[in-house]
């Protein structure tokens, strides 16, 4: 009797033990599955993951800064050009580029956001114009910054490395070319 007990002991013990190591085995894989789970989100959220912002090229991101800084400065210049603008086109004009550049704005920094990267510090460029002929010098001066921006818009587009980049500078480029002809026209008649 004292044999079969022993044994029973024993079965009870390696029953005991096989247990304990299949739990332990078990909290293990359940351990490993939990951080795979979490690389998986890690690697699935560009915004907080330092290697998207590395994946853009340093072209990229200064074409970026520049957009937004220069995006900034036509909003402010529009509302500037409805405030202080004497005919009606160019109040016009300057509620537009406000709406627009605005929209184009939001987009770019949800692209940034996304990159990774921080535009939150870029400050529009500052103009100051006189009042007697703010009309002419603000459109003369959309002229010239639309002419500039257009050219670096369409060679992000041609050869920006980041497709989102890309794609966001081709779709506004069609909208600066829009406000080129428009403050074109313009000039025409403000003098």
């Amino acid at each position: 009797m004292k044999k079969q007990f022993r044994s029973l002991s024993q079965i009870a013990v390696i029953a005991v033990v096989g247990a304990g190591l299949t739990l332990g085995v078990s909290a293990q894989a359940a351990e490993k599955k939990d951080e795979k789970k979490k690389d998986d989100q890690a690697a699935s959220s560009p915004a907080k993951s330092p290697a998207s912002n590395a994946a853009l090229s340093a072209k990229d991101k200064s074409f970026m800064n520049e957009a937004a800084m220069g995006g900034m400065m036509e909003v402010e210049m529009g509302k500037m050009a409805q405030q202080k603008g004497k005919s009606d086109d160019v109040k016009k004009i300057g509620k537009r580029m406000e709406t627009d550049h605005t929209k184009a704005n939001n987009e770019l920094m949800a692209i940034a956001k996304k990159k990774g990267v921080d535009l939150s510090k870029v400050k529009p460029k500052s103009h100051s114009m006189g009042d007697a002929n703010f009309d002419k010098d603000y459109i003369d001066m959309m002229v010239k910054d639309h002419q500039k921006d257009l050219a670096a818009f369409q060679a992000e587009a041609k050869d920006g490395s980041d497709a989102d980049v890309k794609a966001f500078a081709s779709k506004t480029s069609g909208v600066i070319q829009k406000h080129l002809e428009l403050v074109k026209s313009a000039q025409a008649k403000v003098k």
